[in-house]
């Protein structure tokens, strides 16, 4: 791989200890992957941030990085394992809360936001078309790739953070217009009515294409809100970082003479979203997961008016939608209802599992699959059926 004189300056220590591991992460990966040379990216975002996932060696391999290493291009984080403000509210165990800020203050030395949401596209990272970037969440890369047609792969924990710390990532994947065209036509003739339908094809279609790039015909149109459940459905159920949506996304062209095609209708969508819901009464309710968009946080703050909630109920978004929602008295309505605000995390970095929570309500395909693989029972409802069962009478 052809590295410039930089590059080898960085590789061999001349620039720090935790420049040179960064370097050594990128090269490797890049032989592995055939990459000729390295690409300058404009963003990160580094997933592995949760000390639920991380655990101490994590803590670890950041403090180490932390001591010389500081990033060189805007890089943000994924979600923690907790609200870092308001997580005593949330019932987290100090022990956990104690170590999980020990992660964010190694990411903090190291020169990253502290923003910790999974659609950094809302909070201040939005790339431009075309551009390079190196992200880590899984929602977001196929986010990044399809509906702002930017570049990058799903990149690991210790990929992201190294490319932060150099301000590179190898050449290869969905970096490459080779590999940015569909394998695998879906014509679509279900009635897609909510954001729920769109993550409900989205679990369904992953499976089929694994880590391929479908090519969505026959939907009209598709919002923010549509386009992020999408993204992360069809990232958790296959290896997707990439779909083209005729006359939607800016990279829509006509999929190659002879791509394979299967059909989505509606019986399809119906054993899709019945294959999404578990037996049980739910005891815990969670959205946004990706994190709510403010238009989310509107549409719960209106269901909520006059009611109270009388389940536990969390409302995940990043810290600048929640700023926002405060601007607009979205906040007000929805904490006096009962709601929490679960900033910085979500109901699937969040150590739920052992708060003694048995059945999970989301509008979630992703939170479904991870809760589900975390021995949880999940239903999986409308934004709108959520917020009703929230504050159902028990």
């Amino acid at each position: 791989m052809h590295l410039t004189p930089e590059e080898k300056d960085m590789l061999a220590g001349k620039q720090g200890h935790a420049t040179k591991k960064s370097m050594e992460i990128l090269v490797a990966l890049g032989e592995i992957y055939g990459a000729k040379r390295l690409v300058p990216v404009s963003s990160v975002q580094v997933s592995g941030v949760s000390y639920k996932n991380l655990g101490d060696a994590g803590i670890e391999f950041l403090s180490e990085l932390a001591e010389d290493g500081r990033a060189r291009v805007k890089t943000t984080l994924n979600p923690a394992g907790m609200d870092l403000e308001n997580w005593r509210l949330q019932g987290i165990d100090p022990g956990f809360a104690s170590k999980q800020l020990e992660v964010i203050d190694a990411y903090r030395r190291l020169g990253l936001e502290i923003s910790c949401t999974c659609t950094p596209y809302l909070a201040g990272n939005e790339p431009g078309f075309g551009e390079h970037i190196a992200w880590g969440e899984s929602s977001a890369v196929v986010y990044a790739n399809s509906v702002l047609g930017a570049r990058t792969n799903r990149e690991g924990g210790p990929s992201a953070l190294a490319a932060s710390l150099t301000g590179r990532t190898p050449l290869y994947g969905y970096h490459l217009d080779a590999n940015r065209v569909a394998t695998l036509t879906v014509d679509v003739s279900a009635e897609l009515a909510t954001p729920e339908d769109f993550a409900a094809m989205g679990y369904s279609v992953g499976k089929v294409v694994k880590n391929g790039v479908p090519y969505f015909r026959g939907i009209r149109q598709a919002g923010l809100e549509e386009s992020k459940e999408l993204s992360a459905a069809l990232a958790s159920s296959g290896g997707v970082a990439m779909y083209h949506m005729e006359g939607v996304t800016p990279e829509a062209k006509s999929p190659p003479s002879g791509t394979e095609a299967i059909s989505f209708g509606r019986r399809d969508l119906a054993e899709a979203t019945a294959g999404l819901n578990d037996e049980g009464d739910p005891d815990f309710v969670s959205v946004g997961c990706p994190h709510c968009s403010l238009k989310e946080l509107a549409t719960i703050a209106g269901l909520l008016r006059s009611r109270k909630v009388t389940r536990e109920f969390w409302i995940c978004c990043s810290r600048e939608v929640k700023r926002q929602s405060d601007e607009k008295g979205y906040s007000k309505v929805i904490e006096g209802s009962g709601a929490k605000f679960a900033c910085d995390t979500c109901m699937v970095v969040a150590p739920i599992e052992g708060m003694g929570f048995h059945v999970v309500a989301t509008n979630s395909a992703k939170a479904c699959h991870y809760l589900r693989n975390s021995g949880l029972r999940v239903r999986f409802l409308t934004l709108e059926r959520c917020v009703m069962e929230a504050t159902r009478p028990r």
